[in-house]
């Protein structure tokens, strides 16, 4: 054998067993809420490569109008997907996912209390909670072993604009947050009755016109962290698991000093390891990253990336090693892979979906 022929297939051989080496990463099923044209777009993201291949289009049966968005919840584990109408009548799709294909069966749809922003179960999933910003108003329906959901079993009156509602990693409670009235709403939650509460206090008062949007709990439960729409702070609360009480211990604001206009933040999501969350900011079309402590939860900002146009919805997958966003003006979803040293998003390939998606979902091959 020559020397060069010897050093090729030492490299070959090296090569090879380099990749024999890194494990291979689980594959997801990505599933992306489209407003306008009422369907759910199903992707497969390869674990590897983040390479997105469409599965198919899933249409809402029975529904003609669109709504303004169309927020998506799963069940814990991962066998239902729920899709709020926000077009009357008021209503949630209910889909079987099947495990192997991710493909979705309609099982029916179950009424809303009204035209929720934001829709979620339970930690137990017997019971959906929803929020509605029009009406002003939380609510909770119940969800039967077959995934069904009933009629609301009790409606809550809030502050103004209820836009989303998170259950504590316990279940014992349940937080909501009012952008009308710029507060973040505290609820003991009775897992075995599906009920609602005031906890003591009943509310958090937030800056005035900051405009509390969405909510996230930190994987370790010690930390929820909340993204203002209207002036896109991000806040840190310490989360006490014994009375169920929040308290501010960080407040950053995440637009650039120079920036001029209306500040519209959207969605927040941390990765599955705990140590980098993201926003997504409408008016300039970029996801914004900040870096977790991991004693003290504390953020520290890192860096922004343009995204798709208007980007209400995105989501990290399972891994924690791609993010996936969708623009409710480019009708598109470019995914990014996460840099787990760095926190940092670099872009990788750019995808079709429906008519203004704006909710995306992930759920793990198993």
């Amino acid at each position: 054998m020559g020397r060069r022929t010897g050093i090729a297939l030492a490299m070959l051989l090296t090569s090879a067993a380099f990749v024999a080496a890194v494990p291979a990463q689980a594959d997801s099923f990505a599933y992306v809420s489209n407003a306008a044209s009422n369907d759910i777009s199903v992707f497969r993201l390869d674990g590897n490569s983040g390479a997105m291949t469409p599965v198919g289009t899933v249409p809402f049966v029975g529904v003609d109008k669109p709504g303004s968005s169309t927020p998506l919840a799963l069940s814990p584990d991962r066998r239902f997907l729920y899709a709020g109408v926000r077009s009357q009548p008021y209503q949630v799709q209910i889909f079987a996912i099947d495990a192997a294909t991710g493909k979705l069966n309609h099982l029916g749809s179950g009424p809303l209390a009204d035209s929720m922003a934001n829709i979620v179960t339970d930690r137990s999933g017997k019971y959906l909670f929803s929020a509605s910003y029009g009406g002003d108003k939380v609510a909770v329906n119940p969800i039967g072993p077959d995934g069904k959901v009933g009629p609301p079993q009790q409606v809550v009156a809030t502050g103004k604009n209820a836009h989303s509602i998170q259950p504590s990693p316990d279940n014992r409670f349940a937080f909501a947050t009012n952008l009308g009235s710029d507060r973040l709403v505290q609820f003991r939650f009775d897992a075995a009755t599906g009920s609602l509460s005031d906890n003591d206090p009943p509310s958090v008062a937030l800056p005035a016109k900051s405009g509390p949007r969405h909510i996230v709990f930190h994987p370790d439960g010690r930390h929820l962290y909340l993204v203002d729409e209207l002036d896109v702070a991000v806040a840190v609360f310490a989360y006490d698991p014994a009375t169920g009480r929040l308290t501010e211990t960080q407040r950053l604001p995440s637009l650039p000093a120079d920036f001029k206009g209306e500040p519209w933040a959207a969605d927040i999501h941390t990765t599955p390891d705990g140590r980098f969350i993201y926003i997504s900011e409408r008016r300039t079309s970029t996801i914004r990253s900040f870096r977790i402590d991991p004693e003290s939860g504390q953020l520290t900002p890192l860096a922004s990336v343009a995204t798709e146009e208007q980007p209400r919805g995105f989501n990290i997958d399972p891994t924690g090693r791609f993010l996936a966003a969708v623009g409710e003006r480019s009708d598109g979803m470019t995914v990014y892979r996460i840099d787990g040293g760095s926190g940092a998003l670099t872009p990788l390939a750019r995808y079709p979906a429906g008519k203004q998606p704006n909710w995306v979902e992930f759920v793990a091959v198993p």
